[in-house]
């Protein structure tokens, strides 16, 4: 299994080990390691190797927002990189107490990509025609992303699983 951690985050797979699918032939990723995972699967299928799943742990999902808050985004990371990535973690454990996590450095680049990603639903579907199998978790008090446009936008390709009261980080409590 080959997984892909959140922006500025690394070894975030322990919040996720009661879902991994821990084959060989399995990738995921949590929230901007989601779009790593996706095309890390897209050139693994186009070199002729073997993905059976995609595991996609509240996948980035900022096409719905407008172009005012991701510069507003850019603005917090850019006058204060600490204290954005201080309030950003904060936000991802929210509603619930903060968890220890190994931090990584980032640069604004990452943030663009993350806040600009656009899925490409037509992507997506070549991979299940792949025989891939894409699953997709949400939290539904996840203060990062989109919850509502993702389930939507992910329902037409994946397994979807929709965790009611659980924050970014997939957790209940």
């Amino acid at each position: 299994m080959k997984f892909f951690s959140g922006f500025s985050l690394k070894n975030d797979e322990i919040f996720f080990d009661d879902l991994l699918e821990k084959s060989h032939y399995s990738v995921a990723g949590f929230s901007y390691g989601a779009i790593k995972a996706f095309h890390y699967v897209q050139a693994q299928l186009k070199n002729g190797h073997r993905v059976d799943t995609l595991q996609l742990f509240s996948p980035a999902f900022f096409q719905s927002k407008d172009a005012k808050f991701k510069r507003l985004q850019t603005m917090a990371y850019k006058k204060n990189q600490n204290t954005y990535l201080e309030n950003f973690k904060r936000e991802c454990f929210s509603p619930y107490k903060s968890l220890n996590t190994q931090d990584i450095s980032t640069k604004l680049e990452d943030l663009e990509e993350l806040l600009g990603y656009v899925w490409n639903l037509n992507e997506l579907k070549h991979l299940v025609t792949k025989g891939v199998n894409i699953e997709v978790y949400l939290g539904g008090e996840d203060k990062i992303i989109d919850v509502k446009f993702a389930k939507e936008f992910f329902l037409e390709v994946s397994t979807v699983t929709y965790i009611k009261n659980a924050n970014h980080f997939l957790q209940k409590k």
